[in-house]
């Protein structure tokens, strides 16, 4: 962890003021390009932008569909703001590129606050919700929303692990689907394509950050994690609309829902919790006001459980990917050496391990004693929970203490580094307490897609 809290204030004072300045939407032949003007004060301007490809889609997207969205577009800019202000955490934050109101800036600000938790606690920066930041709206334009009524069918963002599989699997069904993509690399297009859907049926999209904040980031300003998720739901929500699509179906899962550290609401997967859904789906409703409904399809199981379905999904199991160290090359691979991926590991050996886990990650990642410590802090005897997308304590200890039982009811072989470490030094799970039989009964499913689930999920 770093202690960052001296230059926090630092440049609090030298920059304390953020701007929202603008944004724009073009619309051509082959895609909409869409771009934002943020201001730091005496520091720097920023103008990143989204591309939506759309020149491979089947369907038509015309210039008043656009006209009629940008709302929506506005709101992208208000979440895209958010990795752009981190490097200097001005205390100040000016919107001039349309109005929000009173309650609409509580909102944001509860948003940036909790999404931002895993960066205040790494950088050692500690502030309340109330003196971390001050919204001011200078802007009395509102952009007037026109409601779709058509609107049908799902649109499925794809990440390229399991999860996101297993909602593409689960809904493989269901007529007139898409995928949405952004950055797009072998192995998200694999997992669409593997699912049966072509390159008409797949949005993809271009997120590109400006270097100037890359700039900054090399010079040592405020640097850290951001809830990338809520960008999504902005931007998948825009998306759905002008295309037609009734439900932005999200692969998060219960487990999300878990702090990173005992005590304390910080979360790295703070956008993919159901605290963050239900307050978009409150938002969206009273703010946005499209005929589209955005929920996650995976949000009543585990990760124990996706896994379980995982396991069964053979087709996919060459392609997918979560390792977020391996994806940063084009060809996307487990490193092998990180938390995702000895998570991943984990949750899936009760069900793989070991000849069909090993061909998937190329080793036994049990064996390896270099990675002990991350071990201990997925089970939850360490100082916190890695800062990655990982399971629940609970989970995790379940899984290693299930596929203890399998491998030493083969009696062929010892226990693996990793395992016989654990059976040693921690308490064994209650297999009879069959985490893998749970439903979380607070999601945002309606009835028909409950049955789809637990059809596919426990063969109701």
């Amino acid at each position: 962890m770093l202690d960052n809290s001296f230059k926090f204030k630092d440049l609090r004072e030298k920059y304390n003021t953020f701007i929202y300045d603008s944004f724009s939407v073009e619309n051509s032949e082959e895609e909409i390009i869409i771009k934002f003007k943020f201001i730091i004060e005496n520091l720097t301007t920023f103008e990143p932008e989204l591309r939506i490809l759309k020149s491979n889609l089947d369907i038509k997207i015309d210039d008043k569909l656009i006209e009629n969205s940008k709302n929506a577009v506005f709101h992208m800019g208000l979440i895209e703001l958010i990795s752009y202000w981190k490097s200097t955490c001005s205390p100040n934050v000016i919107i001039r590129a349309g109005y929000i109101n009173d309650e609409q800036i509580n909102w944001f600000k509860k948003l940036y606050y909790y999404g931002l938790g895993e960066l205040f606690f790494t950088n050692g920066i500690k502030i309340s919700i109330e003196d971390f930041m001050n919204i001011k709206c200078e802007s009395d334009v509102i952009y007037e929303d026109t409601i779709n009524t058509d609107n049908n069918g799902y649109l499925i963002p794809i990440g390229g692990g399991k999860d996101s599989c297993v909602t593409l699997e689960c809904l493989k069904k269901e007529e007139d689907n898409y995928c949405l993509i952004v950055n797009p690399k072998p192995v998200t297009l694999g997992c669409a394509e593997t699912a049966g859907y072509g390159a008409d049926r797949i949005v993809k999209v271009i997120r590109r950050i400006d270097t100037n904040l890359l700039d900054l980031n090399k010079q040592g300003y405020i640097n850290g994690h951001t809830p990338f998720s809520s960008m999504l739901a902005f931007l998948s929500y825009f998306i759905a609309d002008i295309i037609g699509k009734k439900y932005i179906a999200l692969s998060n899962e219960s487990s999300a829902n878990e702090s990173n550290v005992e005590g304390e609401k910080i979360n790295h997967q703070y956008s993919k919790s159901v605290e963050f859904e239900n307050d978009f789906r409150y938002y969206s409703n009273k703010f946005l006001k499209r005929n589209t409904e955005y929920f996650s399809f995976l949000r009543p199981l585990n990760e124990l459980q996706i896994a379980m379905a995982f396991s069964k999904f053979e087709k996919y199991h060459p392609i997918f990917k979560s390792c977020n160290v391996g994806s940063k090359g084009e060809k996307w691979k487990w490193c092998c050496n990180c938390p995702k991926c000895l998570f991943v590991y984990t949750i899936l050996s009760p069900f793989l391990y070991k000849e069909k886990l090993v061909k998937i990650f190329g080793e036994d990642l049990f064996e390896r004693e270099d990675l002990l410590t991350t071990f201990v802090e997925l089970t939850g005897n360490g100082e916190t929970k890695p800062f990655e997308c990982v399971g629940t304590y609970e989970e995790v200890c379940f899984a290693l203490s299930k596929t203890i039982s399998n491998v030493e009811s083969q009696k062929t072989t010892n226990l693996p580094y990793l395992l016989k470490y654990y059976k040693d030094n921690f308490k064994l799970s209650n297999l009879e307490n069959d985490l893998t039989k749970n439903y979380y009964p607070e999601n945002n499913l309606t009835e028909e897609q409950t049955k789809i689930l637990k059809e596919e999920i426990f063969n109701d």
